[in-house]
């Protein structure tokens, strides 16, 4: 499960009702990640045979992984790491790929490099934290009391508990942020930033977007710190590599709670609640 499903079913932020529907919602089935068994192919697929153990990301083919089967073209599919479970391999794709185009594509992230990960405990959080010391990054996640032990299992070099300390007060700058969560201001990440350094909004409120998208071009444009917002775009190669990451173990998926189908509603509204130590899942 992942904040695009609840996009789709509340039509929040607003801005997002132009791609999801404004006055309904434009998929019947929400749902992006999948893994499972293929039942069938069609004469032109290449790829992939009846039988094979696959998982992908349906964001951008009508999504619907909700349900028992499903239909999608072969781009949107890697086959299934041996060594995960369906259940990890479901956690994965949507999670894994926004991390890694946040830090990679958005970030420029190099070896070496001090990273900030605030909200580093959820989903996307936790691949992000593994794949930035996969990239040879310093890593620093920002997380609650409870999580700070689902942190030290999965490598963070540091760690701020915020509700100890105020991150923002922090002597420390760096030289990407990715801000997963939260509602802080903008003005209190570019502080934390080196001089060229980048703040990559993956999630947060909707005034710390929209403070993203109308502020963060002009404060880009008049000083050496760059603020920027990411929009996911699921892709097979990027799938593949994080599939490569999962294969070596540098990358576990960290899953907080599994809900049967039939129990959709409570899924839905245990992960509104934003509490999610990683990943929940819906199993079939």
């Amino acid at each position: 499960m992942n904040f695009g499903n609840l996009v789709l079913l509340k039509g929040k932020p607003l801005l997002a009702r132009f791609a999801f529907g404004l006055t309904k919602p434009k998929y019947s089935i929400p749902g992006g990640d999948i893994a499972g068994t293929i039942e069938a192919v069609g004469k032109d697929v290449k790829q992939f045979h009846i039988g094979d153990e696959v998982f992908g990301d349906l964001s951008r083919c009508g999504w619907g992984g909700f349900a028992e089967y499903v239909t999608v073209p072969e781009s949107a599919l890697a086959i299934k790491p041996t060594n995960i479970s369906f259940e990890e391999a479901a956690a994965t794709p949507m999670a894994g790929v926004t991390a890694l185009q946040g830090l990679r594509n958005k970030g420029k992230i190099k070896s070496g490099d001090k990273v900030l990960i605030y909200g580093a405990s959820g989903g996307i959080g936790t691949f992000a934290v593994q794949i930035a010391k996969s990239l040879g990054a310093e890593v620093t996640g920002v997380c609650s009391t409870r999580n700070v032990e689902i942190l030290r299992s999965i490598g963070a070099d540091h760690i701020i508990d915020y509700s100890k300390e105020d991150f923002t007060q922090v002597e420390d700058c760096y030289d990407l942020i990715l801000g997963v969560n939260g509602s802080n201001s903008i003005s209190a990440f570019k502080r934390l930033l080196k001089p060229n350094g980048i703040f990559v909004h993956v999630g947060g409120s909707e005034a710390q977007l929209y403070q993203t998208l109308f502020l963060g071009p002009f404060i880009s444009m008049t000083g050496h710190k760059k603020i920027s917002s990411l929009l996911q775009r699921a892709n097979q190669e990027d799938l593949n590599y994080v599939k490569e990451l999962l294969e070596t173990g540098q990358v576990k998926p960290i899953i907080d709670k599994r809900y049967k189908i039939s129990e959709i509603i409570d899924a839905f509204n245990y992960f509104q609640e934003g509490h999610a130590q990683g990943k929940v899942v819906i199993t079939v």
